[in-house]
């Protein structure tokens, strides 16, 4: 191929252009370095010994000099949140707002780190009438989702769903699953209070928004019982299996006080059998166990553990052989195995927790809301060990 000769030609003309602009930037920052405030420099050496007052002071300082270093405390308002100085992240926003001159944006920006501020520290009356404040500016959606979360910390279920709703309808995400729960938490409040015509009512609006709302179909036996309709609570607690199968150990307890109570123990027994069939659970066998051993004996009882135990190996399934067989055991011969079994039951306590599979949080009882990281519907219906063991098949 023929050498160009035009090309060695343009090589000296763009190192020229090249050098011409890394001169222009140069010389731009220079520029800009020499017009901003000696404050910024002062505030950033006090940062970096340690004076986080002073800096403050300093760069409160700056805000009122030049409105364009704004950004500099929000930077410096998130960090004392982070770290947990609320006080000092409250004193950089307030001052911030206190300007008379503030840009129309940069007060809402401001006005909702403040409300961040005040939620962080748990005043949650300033947060809320901080974030009403916010309606119609563009941190409109997010004060929304900051209200949100107020509502649920103080069980203002019906302000919850408002709330929600209003993210919904304004696109901001689907919040159907929320607003079920929301309707649960008042009805279950409702039965607590003896009033499950209007729990009923209030389950049928959860259900409205998720059918499959495993929660509300248990609610729904609660109230049927409390009204004395027990009949109508097994039949309802029995489709918790087609919504759930997993979910059944929650009301396995419920579904054998209910059949023992209108005289058909053994049909309760035979039916938790057939959902432990299906999906072995720790719950049902506990249940299924305490059963058996009162209707058929500790032998029969004994019989089932161990045959369960067999299918599904885990330590909390050896607890309960443990203890099945301390009924059976000769007498010379129970003070030994008590011993192992103290044992083993501590280490099954360990065990036997549930754990969110959003944060990791574990608790012994299940939740429908974590109380670590408040998702909803994050607990899986099973033990720690019992998904252990579902990973390794």
């Amino acid at each position: 191929m023929e050498f160009e000769t035009w090309w060695l030609l343009s090589v000296p003309f763009f190192f020229a252009l090249g050098w011409i602009a890394a001169r222009v930037d140069i010389r731009h920052l220079i520029s800009e370095s020499r017009h901003l405030p000696r404050s910024y420099y002062k505030g950033l050496n006090a940062l970096l010994n340690e004076e986080p007052d002073k800096a403050i002071d300093l760069f409160i300082e700056i805000a009122q000099l030049d409105p364009e270093t704004a950004e500099l405390h929000f930077a410096l308002g998130k960090l004392f949140r982070q770290r947990g100085d609320i006080e000092r992240a409250v004193r950089v926003h307030q001052e911030l707002l206190a300007r008379a001159d503030l840009l129309p944006e940069i007060a809402s920006q401001a006005k909702y780190e403040l409300g961040q501020d005040f939620l962080k520290a748990g005043l949650l009356d300033r947060a809320e009438e901080t974030f009403n404040q916010l309606a119609v500016t563009p941190y409109g959606t997010a004060a929304r989702r900051a209200l949100l979360e107020i509502y649920q910390r103080e069980k203002e279920w019906k302000r919850a769903i408002a709330a929600a709703q209003a993210l919904q309808e304004s696109g901001a995400g689907n919040f159907q699953k929320e607003i079920a729960q929301f309707h649960c938490e008042i009805a279950e409040d409702e039965i607590v209070h003896a009033r499950p015509d209007a729990a009923l009512v209030t389950l049928e609006q959860a259900l409205s928004f998720d059918r499959n709302n495993v929660r509300a179909m248990i609610l729904n036996g609660d109230a049927l019982l409390a009204k004395g309709d027990t009949e109508a609570a097994l039949k309802v607690w029995e489709r918790v299996e087609k919504q759930s199968v997993a979910h059944v150990a929650l009301v396995a307890l419920r579904l054998m006080d209910g059949y023992r109570s209108v005289g058909r123990t053994q049909e309760g027994i035979n039916l938790l059998k057939a959902y432990h069939a299906e999906v072995p659970s720790v719950d049902l066998l506990e249940v299924i166990f305490k059963a058996v051993l009162e209707i058929e004996g500790p032998e029969v009882a004994n019989q089932f553990v161990s045959d369960e135990l067999r299918r599904t190996p885990t330590l909390l399934g050896l607890d309960k052989l443990l203890e099945a067989r301390l009924m059976v055991v000769a007498p010379d011969r129970r003070s030994e195995l008590s011993v192992v079994k103290n044992l083993v039951s501590g280490y099954a306590q360990k065990l036997a927790r549930y754990q969110c599979s959003h944060c990791g949080f574990k608790a012994k009882q299940f939740y429908w809301q974590c109380p670590g990281c408040s998702h909803w519907e994050s607990y899986a219906p099973r033990r720690t060990e019992e998904l252990s063991v579902m990973n390794q098949v």
